[in-house]
């Protein structure tokens, strides 16, 4: 059950850390949606989503640079994932796209998860990485099949993945590695004369924030069996005005006295049928929402107002307008900041606080 009360967390915009580097072809498209990380030595690095012509996705490494602590800019260290692998290329698509990453100290190891865009659209996947640089690919994500659903969460596109960054209590109390997505139930978008497929007890076919856990000992044992998830439960759906069409995670939780936050992103305006990203006309405005750290699937409160809404120019305009779209968040010096795509094609920096 969710509570009324609002959280008292702001976003205060402090402006635009990288955009696209002029005549770079792996850029033309637009630089946005970064992951985040920091090397063995400390050093703070996003891992931004890089779209070359074509809608073509790769993930890159830039180390932010800070003046008095606070990120500025970047300098770019080259390209560091790239669809590769056939299940990562489509063939009218192709790509890895909108990377997360969770350090999790427990396993020594930075876990990515990301979008990779092949044959049958956007489905889940996960990399691991000690240093940000080095990638070791685990595979798509499986998600076990569960009776009560009633259906096969494989068959579905999924987005919007994130790991908590240490073990949580599974639904049977098992600790847990758990995992954030977003599972969308309409194939008609690309497989046309299809419909919307939902799980049994779902019966709002807006796409909304699920969990996934995967037992502590055996990840702990071999890390590969992140891919393998199970005991999915339903999280959240859209319930405010700035989440009318649907809502996703954004960053990896984080904790805080009360529990987990998770900031997220909410969709109100029209996307039209087929799915045509040129035609839609949308807004992604960012939220955030407390969950239980005895229950990470059960939200305790959560904005019922965008905590930042596009007002810039940068947020205005791009390849997809009126767009924030938050992905990573990390503290420096004690305060955190929170970095996010802009209208599709840059890539912005807020400070985030507590009133």
């Amino acid at each position: 059950m969710t509570s009324t009360d609002t959280l008292d967390y702001t976003l205060t915009r402090l402006g635009v850390v990288m955009s696209p580097e002029p005549g770079s072809d792996i850029e033309a498209e637009g630089v946005l949606n970064p992951a985040s990380g920091r090397t063995p030595d400390g050093t703070l690095y996003l891992l931004p989503r890089l779209v070359a012509k074509g809608n073509v996705s790769r993930v890159g490494l830039a180390r932010v640079v800070l003046d008095s602590g606070v990120p500025v800019g970047v300098e770019r260290e080259g390209v560091v994932l790239a669809p590769d692998e056939g299940w990562e290329r489509g063939a009218n698509n192709a790509g890895v796209e909108d990377p997360r990453t969770t350090w999790v100290p427990a396993l020594g190891q930075h876990l990515m998860t990301y979008v990779a865009y092949g044959p049958l659209g956007p489905r889940l996947a996960m990399a691991v990485s000690s240093d940000l640089r080095t990638w070791r690919r685990l595979g798509p994500a499986h998600f076990g099949y569960q009776p009560d659903l009633d259906t096969d969460l494989n068959l579905f596109p999924n987005k919007d993945a994130v790991f908590f960054p240490e073990p949580v209590p599974a639904p049977d109390g098992t600790r847990s590695y758990a995992m954030i997505h977003r599972p969308m139930w309409d194939l008609g978008w690309f497989r046309p004369g299809e419909t919307v497929h939902l799980p049994a007890g779902v019966t709002d076919e807006r796409p909304g924030i699920w969990i996934s856990y995967v037992p502590a000992d055996e990840v702990e044992r071999d890390v590969t069996a992140l891919v393998h998830l199970r005991q999915h439960r339903l999280v959240a759906l859209a319930e405010h005005p700035f989440e009318e069409l649907k809502i996703g995670a954004g960053p990896a939780p984080f904790r805080v006295d009360e529990g987990w936050l998770l900031i997220h992103h909410g969709v109100t305006g029209y996307v039209p049928p087929g799915f045509d990203p040129t035609l839609q006309k949308v807004e992604y405005a960012a939220g955030a929402m407390l969950l239980d750290p005895a229950d990470p699937s059960r939200v305790l409160t959560r904005t019922t107002e965008p905590i930042l809404a596009p007002e810039t120019d940068d947020e205005r305009s791009g390849t997809v307008p009126n767009v924030v779209f938050p992905t990573a968040v990390e503290e420096v010096d004690g305060q955190r900041y929170v970095f996010y795509g802009m209208a599709d094609s840059k890539i912005g920096v807020a400070r985030l606080d507590r009133r």
